[in-house]
Parts: structure tokens; sequence; C-alpha cells
């Protein structure tokens, strides 16, 4: 049986190694895996990476949503799968042919996800974009079309909002579902996400992997935060095909 902990993904969206180094201590082993996203990789490089599995055998998951023409994408990855991490993003965006060439360059040493549609993102500013009625009405259109591509192309899963998860694992059963979005039950919402959900009712839909930053950074007690909500996943009725 899986361990309710497993669930959660930190990011360590904090801007120096001091930072996320005081975090890591406080967290390694209580959580599934750390997530390293731009602002601290730009900061630190690879070297935060190698600091992260110094601490214990807590995954990491690269979160650089990597978008540009196929060759740099791949040979980003290459360097990627160098580092032992566990997950990295790529947005899916226009291009199958990028999404191929970084599951070629991946070569089976990392799962690469493919980022669907930014959980900040809102209906009006789909529509803003300029896509057509039938994405900006029902965004679940966008996220599936997306999904869909970033399966064709070998990907392991994709990012998509515990509100869209339900629908993608009727859709594609075996692909790995990771949630951003999420605030526990005993908090509330009040920042730039849009598209939010509960760990209990995420877990519930299907998600694989929760995303949950500010909840445990926030607390005044960050292991008794991510304690509490491994023990409201460990509460929520589980799929009964996940």
């Amino acid at each position: 049986m899986r361990d309710p902990k497993d669930y959660i993904i930190f990011p360590l969206d904090v801007p120096s190694r001091k930072e996320a180094e005081h975090l890591v201590k406080r967290l390694s082993g209580h959580i599934g895996m750390f997530k390293v996203g731009l602002e601290l990789f730009i900061q630190e490089g690879p070297d935060i990476v190698k600091m992260i599995h110094s601490f214990g055998d807590t995954g990491v998951f690269l979160d650089l949503k990597l978008h540009d023409i196929p060759a740099t994408v791949s040979r980003a990855v290459a360097g990627i799968a160098e580092l032992g991490v566990h997950f990295a993003t790529v947005h899916c965006g226009e291009s199958p042919g990028m999404l191929e060439a970084a599951v070629a360059a991946a070569g089976g040493r990392l799962a690469l996800l493919g980022v669907t549609v930014l959980t900040s993102v809102s209906t009006e500013d789909i529509r803003a974009a300029g896509f057509n009625e039938e994405f900006y009405t029902d965004m679940t259109r966008l996220v599936l079309k997306r999904a869909a591509m970033a399966k064709a192309a070998g990907c392991a899963g994709i990012v998509c909002s515990g509100q869209e998860v339900s629908l993608i694992k009727k859709t594609f059963a075996d692909f790995v579902a990771v949630t951003p979005g999420i605030r526990p039950s005993w908090q509330g919402a009040d920042d730039d996400q849009k598209r939010v959900t509960t760990p209990a009712q995420a877990v519930s839909n299907g998600s694989d992997y929760l995303v949950i930053g500010r909840p445990i950074r926030d607390a005044d007690d960050p292991r008794a935060a991510a304690k509490r909500i491994a023990s409201e996943i460990e509460s929520a009725p589980k799929p009964l095909n996940p």
C-alpha cells in the first residue's frame, strides 16, 4: 500500500541554497519528492539537486518547463538525465516534435511530464490568448488535446489541475497525473492559483502526486503541516481505477 506522504511533492520556491537547505533538512523523509523550479535552479544550478540527494533518498522533480526548438530541448533533457532526478517537465505547447525529441533524449533515465495548462490560467486568459471558442468555453478540451499529444510522444504523464484529473484518468488510465493548485481543507485559497482542489479531492479524482507548497512552507511547523496533509490524503476515498 502506498504511503500517503509519497503523494506529496514540495516545491522549493525559495531564492537561495541556504533557504532550500533549511527546508530540505526539515522535510526530507516526510514527503515524497522535492520540486526545484526556475528560480532556485537559476540561482544554484545542478548543485542544488546534489544537495537534496545528500540528505537522503527523497526524490527530485526538476520543473523547468522546457519550451524551445526540438534540438535545444533534446540537449537540455540529455543534461537533466545526468542529474538523477525522477521527473522533469516540458511544455506541450504547439510542437509534437519537441516532446518526441525530449523523450528520445531522456532514454528512460527520467520520466517526462507534459505541462498542459498552468493552474494560474483562467478561461478568460485562454480567450484573450486567441484560442478557439471550444477551448476557452471548456478548458478541459485543451487539457485533453495536449495530454493526447504528450501521450503520443511517449511522456510518462502530465501536469494538470485536480478539476481535470478524473477525465484524464478515464481517457489515459496508465498516465501519471501530477496536480498543482492544492489547498488543504483547513486553508483558504486566496492567492494566484485559479483552479484549486483539496488533497483529498485530488487523490479521489485519481491524482498520483500533489504539488503542495505554501500550506507547508508558511506553516509554523512545516513538518507537522506535511503530516497533517498526509493524514488528509490517507482518509480520502481512493479512485476505483487508479
